[in-house]
């Protein structure tokens, strides 16, 4: 379809296309003739062959006349909006055919006109339904390319998605090291304030400032972590080494979330596989977090084994997700929070995915969410 003034071979505009549909000789010449000196103008004398031109080339204007035999106007109509949606028609009815006329209007004409026309009217008319037509033919091409941008943009991205991961993980450093170091800043607090009451010697509060400086060294370590691995990230990952996924949970439990009683942990004693200690930490971390954050009161945390794999389920009371839902939060960029980020699930299916394991999500809203990890076993401990 043309998008905007047909040009010749030095860039002149061309007249607008107008095709002539009359089955009387006479009339269909006299209008033929009105319009030459201002368009281009073909003409058809049955239906059948306006139809054959249509679906050849491009018009701007049809003029159609309405009474013709062996197919009429209104039944032309019908079928011409088949083959182009975008040409503008102007239907020419004799005297005592008003009615008719209207019928065509609401079948998709532009406008109709009594027969035989005044020049001047059907010049103006004709000129401005050709202009009517080129704006709507401007309109679908670039609705169309609007479709196929979108559509290239979204192939282009499944393409390129290792790539636009990593641009990504700055974010995700910044997404994780806010968790540790507002542990760092809260213990921090707790430790001046007991620190300010050993000055009465009190021997227990010296074993809860122990304690605290320990949590608090391991935040910093698991900062320290954070850092160093997006610092080393373009090199390669951490060494895997024997890591009980039970104990790194119980850790995260214990130093991200303050003991938090709503983090249930149970089953097997022990689950081993070889990893990097402190990407398992950020799975369990994201994972607990998200599930609090969306309103859980709960997060079971349950391990065990069998058919040679450890399996992990975190199972969360909180809100649930629908399938539309899920799908966008395994893929990222997709959060119910206000100020999220929408990758600590993403972040926790990549890193996953990094130790041979297998991630996946159920969820129903207004019952909650488990996500369920499945790694290989170490061999031995």
């Amino acid at each position: 379809m043309v998008d905007g003034p047909a040009t010749g071979p030095e860039g002149v505009a061309e007249p607008r296309r107008v095709l002539v549909v009359d089955d009387e000789y006479g009339p269909r010449e006299s209008i033929a003739y009105t319009l030459a000196t201002s368009f281009s103008v073909e003409t058809a004398d049955r239906a059948a062959e306006a139809l054959k031109k249509i679906k050849g080339q491009d018009y701007h204007v049809v003029v159609l006349d309405i009474r013709m035999p062996e197919m009429d106007g209104i039944k032309a109509l019908e079928e011409l909006r088949k083959i182009d949606p975008h040409v503008s028609v102007i239907i020419l009815t004799g005297y005592g055919m008003l009615s008719t006329a209207q019928q065509a209007m609401v079948g998709g004409a532009n406008q109709y006109m009594r027969k035989p026309p005044d020049v001047a009217e059907l010049i103006d008319a004709v000129r401005l339904q050709a202009e009517a037509a080129q704006l709507r033919r401007h309109q679908a091409k670039m609705s169309a390319d609007a479709i196929a941008l979108s559509g290239a943009l979204k192939r282009e991205i499944e393409q390129n998605q290792p790539q636009i991961w990593q641009a990504r993980a700055s974010v995700e450093l910044v997404h994780d090291l806010n968790n540790p170091l507002t542990v760092v800043i809260g213990y921090s607090a707790l430790m001046i304030d007991e620190a300010r009451k050993l000055t009465e010697q009190n021997p227990e509060l010296g074993r809860r400032m122990a304690e605290y400086a320990t949590i608090v060294e391991k935040a910093a370590e698991y900062c320290h972590h954070l850092s160093e691995n997006w610092r080393m990230s373009s090199r390669k990952m951490g060494e895997f080494v024997l890591v009980d996924l039970v104990a790194v949970a119980t850790e995260v439990k214990q130093v991200i979330f303050f003991g938090n009683p709503a983090v249930e942990i149970s089953g097997t004693p022990d689950a081993w596989i070889k990893g990097a200690r402190y990407e398992i930490m950020r799975v369990f971390q994201n994972l607990v977090k998200n599930s609090i954050e969306a309103g859980a009161s709960r997060v079971a945390v349950q391990f065990s084994s069998g058919e040679g794999r450890v399996s992990v389920a975190v199972a969360d009371n909180g809100p649930g997700m629908d399938e539309d839902h899920v799908h966008r939060a395994m893929h990222g960029g997709f959060t119910s929070k206000e100020n999220g980020t929408g990758l600590g699930l993403s972040i926790c299916r990549h890193l996953t995915g990094s130790h041979g394991g297998d991630f996946r999500i159920e969820s129903k809203p207004g019952v909650g969410t488990t996500v369920h990890l499945s790694f290989p076993p170490a061999i031995s401990k």
